[in-house]
């Protein structure tokens, strides 16, 4: 089974990550916790009521077209498909911060140790790591840095407000 960090422990995945396929056709398996795209998720909600669902988020999908209350899921990724591309952290941040989500808020994708302390800043508490790196090792990440000036979502006040 898949390893995750969840709340800086590392447990066994216990959701299933739905990809397409490369014609763009999307199986999802009959049982069992799945988190299915996001597009999907809009285009069958219906279809997948009364099944434990989470949703993932593409760099370009927007959380403010969420339907329902982010608190709906519980669980919600957001898939990083290249550590040049940052836009999944502000998504983090807008689902913490704007609506107001406090379940898991999954990082998957080109996830590994260099960005895991700057992931939990912007609000995400578990982190799926790529396959080609040691979660063990990528955990340590989340403490390379003990202080940081600048608010975050894990401290809303910056250094200058903290230290009076």
């Amino acid at each position: 089974m898949p390893k995750v960090i969840i709340d800086r422990q590392i447990v066994d995945d216990s959701w299933t990550r739905v990809l397409p396929a490369e014609d763009g056709s999307i199986a999802v398996p009959e049982q069992g916790r799945v988190i299915v795209p996001y597009q999907y998720w809009l285009a069958h909600r219906d279809a997948l009521a009364g099944r434990e669902v989470g949703v993932c988020f593409a760099p370009d999908d927007e959380p403010e077209s969420l339907p329902v209350d982010a608190n709906h899921f519980a669980v919600i990724a957001v898939d990083f498909p290249a550590f040049t591309d940052g836009r999944g952290f502000s998504i983090g941040r807008l689902l913490r911060e704007r609506h107001g989500y406090i379940g898991e808020l999954r990082a998957v994708g080109d996830v590994f140790k260099d960005t895991l302390n700057y992931l939990w800043r912007c609000g995400f508490n578990a982190f799926a790591v790529r396959a080609d790196k040691d979660i063990a090792d990528a955990l340590l990440g989340l403490d390379d840095f003990t202080e940081a000036y600048q608010a975050s979502v894990a401290h809303p006040d910056p250094l200058f407000r903290r230290r009076a």
